[in-house]
């Protein structure tokens, strides 16, 4: 397990962030927060995905109106994204948001920001200062020599000081950069330098799947040293994507228990008899919709592929033209070749809904010896080394006399 560092905590909505909270999965929609329906649709797409909060514009009076219309209906809390114009932080205040983002790039006014925090003090609701190197305030750029880990630091701290005149200190806040390096050393920075929960991110990260790896490789970084609270991908996509990553990503490093699918398949060899990448695409598309919360194996060959994934809660491995459908590594059934994906399905939901036991249990009892049998002829016709990996390390080893 992580041994997360102890922040406060603060509460969105019903969620909270910090504290030793659950890490949360934030996305933001790209509809006109004015177009309610529409923006309402892609708020439960969001919430459907794992988005815990999901963050909207509040850029005009109409979104402002929008707000006051989506939030009662929304599954999930909802932030407001206020940039330039204060006044429209409080119409947000107004309109019934669960939090605010404020960028200290653009709003510098010390009044205007003591104004939100005062009003936002004195309805309950948290802030998250949401430094971005991109918009970093001119003088502190100048100050520093460029948007370094220190310049974005002492950003979020003099906006914490604006807050702290008015006794305002429910907040939470994030350092962004495009850049992943400078983006893990301004967190680290700030994680030393203040308790406030911290909302991770790598902005302006791209398309998949560059911007999945750029922010995967920033997030889960500082993530596995414990530090982070609530996270969000900024990839140039459908946000739905992003909070289906966002999603992946805590259950595969154990911050969050498994909700959905993951499936596993190995790279193929010499001693495959299927084009796997096919059959674990096939596969990938038939469960991925029925949110299984479930590791499921796709094999190539039966030789290894059973011992190999015996920790996938279910896995198929092909040999010999049929398809040995395994639970735990136990084989229960053999199926026909075309028929692997289907049959993994349909096995899949069974283990969901019955339960381990119950399906070990209803295993066909000839599955394991017809399993053995195919293992066997395979392991004949093709040998112990169908990669002839033995051959060139012999070959290395005369090379290298």
């Amino acid at each position: 397990m992580i041994a997360r560092k102890q922040t406060r905590q603060v509460l969105v909505g019903d969620v909270a962030v910090g504290g030793g909270a659950p890490v949360s999965v934030q996305s933001m929609t790209i509809t006109k927060t004015a177009d309610v329906e529409g923006t309402l649709a892609q708020i439960y797409a969001l919430a459907g995905a794992g988005a815990d909060i999901v963050r909207c514009t509040c850029n005009e009076p109409e979104a402002a109106e929008g707000l006051a219309r989506i939030v009662p209906r929304s599954p999930v809390p909802i932030v407001a994204d206020i940039h330039f114009q204060y006044r429209l932080a409080l119409a947000a205040l107004d309109a019934g948001v669960h939090c605010l983002r404020l960028n200290p790039g653009n709003i510098r006014k010390p009044e205007h920001i003591k104004a939100v925090a005062e009003e936002a003090k004195a309805r309950r609701v948290p802030i998250r200062i949401g430094v971005n190197a991109g918009s970093l305030d001119p003088a502190l750029y100048e100050k520093h020599g460029g948007a370094t880990p220190e310049a974005l630091v002492e950003s979020a701290q003099r906006e914490l000081a604006y807050f702290g005149e008015v006794g305002f200190d429910d907040v939470k806040i994030s350092v962004k950069a495009s850049n992943v390096p400078l983006m893990i050393d301004a967190y680290r920075l700030l994680s030393e330098t203040v308790d406030h929960p911290l909302h991770l991110g790598v902005t302006e990260a791209g398309p998949p799947p560059q911007g999945i790896v750029k922010a995967t490789a920033g997030m889960a970084t500082l993530l596995a040293e414990g530090i982070g609270d609530t996270i969000r991908y900024s990839l140039t996509a459908d946000p739905v994507e992003e909070a289906r990553a966002g999603r992946q990503l805590l259950e595969a490093m154990g911050l969050r228990e498994r909700k959905g699918l993951d499936l596993i398949a190995c790279p193929s060899c010499g001693r495959a008899e299927i084009d796997v990448i096919k059959v674990a695409r096939d596969a990938q598309a038939a469960l991925d919709n029925r949110n299984l919360p479930i590791q499921v194996a796709v094999m190539g060959c039966v030789v290894n592929g059973p011992g190999e994934a015996r920790e996938a809660d279910i896995g198929i491995a092909a040999g010999r033209r049929r398809g040995h459908l395994f639970i735990k590594g136990q084989v229960v059934r053999v199926v026909p070749e075309d028929e692997m994906v289907e049959a993994l399905v349909a096995e899949a939901e069974a283990l969901v809904k019955e339960g381990l036991e119950a399906r070990l249990a209803k295993a066909d009892s000839g599955a394991a010896a017809e399993a053995e049998a195919d293992r066997a002829a395979l392991l004949e016709q093709k040998g112990d080394d169908p990669n002839a990996v033995e051959q060139r390390v012999e070959l290395i080893k005369k090379d290298l006399r």
